[in-house]
């Protein structure tokens, strides 16, 4: 099965995702072709920090989520099943191959997996053109039908909600091991970043922070971590995320991970050189001033991790 929810499903009725139904048995997509979002972003939006810097991509969403967290900044389009604009996989990638100065095709703003057949349709049309493409996924996909995207995939950020099965089963009605096992069959294998949205009291325990940083460490490759502020959304009340909490979290990923970014608040979005410290990238929050200089620091010319960083 294409996710790991394991819907039991009886004819005609929708998965939680309310993207997949059961028709005479087999469990087909109801939302192919159907856009709930699209629009021209900066990659740094998606967000992708080390990922063709100061670039645009072409973005596209459908409607439906495999999780159903109580806190969904998207849960307009995550939540429910509306009738979208119809669309072909070919009308997408010409679009996307259109738009001037478009580094792609990015599926993004609900979660893309239950939007597979569109994503595995289109993909291949945009890599035809010279286009990228690029996910950004809650991680709860099934291990074969992950597979059979990754060739065709240039860069994916996945959400690490939490290091916690215990937060994934209360808020998000999912598991923590499904991301963490895909999170490991993406390292080295497609360019990678991770988000977590912090939110104080359910998953901003320093030891829980700690645990996820070394987590990441160990995977031995080079990546982004995103820390980014919850604002109140969709059924969670839970005051906004302060600023010194985040502050909290960065310094201990710190610890452990060469490139750590603040969102969704001023000032946070720098890339500072691993080794020297030198500030390398400036954003406020999209790209301000690039310094790289053919990929490495100016000052002591150590390398950047990243693509598209010249």
């Amino acid at each position: 099965m294409l996710c790991p929810q394991r819907c039991q499903l009886k004819h005609g009725q929708s998965g939680r995702c309310h993207a997949r139904e059961n028709r005479e048995g087999e469990v087909v997509s109801r939302t192919y072709g159907e856009v709930a979002a699209w629009n021209m972003d900066p990659i740094e939006k998606k967000p992708l920090y080390h990922f063709y810097p100061g670039s645009c991509i072409f973005s596209v969403g459908g409607f439906g989520c495999n999780l159903s967290c109580s806190f969904c900044q998207n849960y307009e389009i995550s939540q429910q099943h509306q009738v979208g604009k119809k669309i072909t996989p070919a009308e997408l990638a010409g679009f996307a191959g259109q738009e001037r100065n478009s580094l792609g095709l990015c599926f993004t703003y609900s979660e893309p997996s239950v939007w597979f057949e569109m994503i595995r349709d289109t993909a291949p049309l945009v890599r035809a053109q010279g286009g990228k493409v690029v996910l950004v996924s809650n991680g709860t996909i099934s291990p074969r039908f992950l597979e059979e995207l990754i060739p065709w995939l240039d860069a994916v950020n996945i959400d690490i909600k939490a290091f916690s099965e215990e937060f994934y089963q209360h808020y998000c009605g999912s598991k923590l091991a499904w991301v963490l096992d895909n999170v490991e069959r993406l390292a080295g294998r497609v360019h990678l970043e991770v988000t977590t949205l912090v939110i104080q009291g359910a998953n901003d325990d320093p030891q829980e922070l700690t645990e996820l940083a070394r987590w990441l460490r160990q995977l031995n490759i080079p990546l982004a971590w995103h820390l980014s502020a919850y604002h109140p959304a969709y059924r969670l009340a839970v005051p906004p995320t302060e600023r010194k909490t985040l502050e909290r979290a960065w310094d201990i990923a710190k610890e452990y991970l060469p490139y750590v970014y603040l969102g969704n608040v001023r000032g946070g979005g720098t890339t500072f050189c691993p080794q020297c410290g030198e500030a390398v990238i400036q954003r406020e929050p999209v790209l301000v001033n690039r310094l790289v200089d053919q990929g490495c620091c100016p000052k002591c010319r150590a390398a950047i991790f990243g693509v598209g960083m010249i």
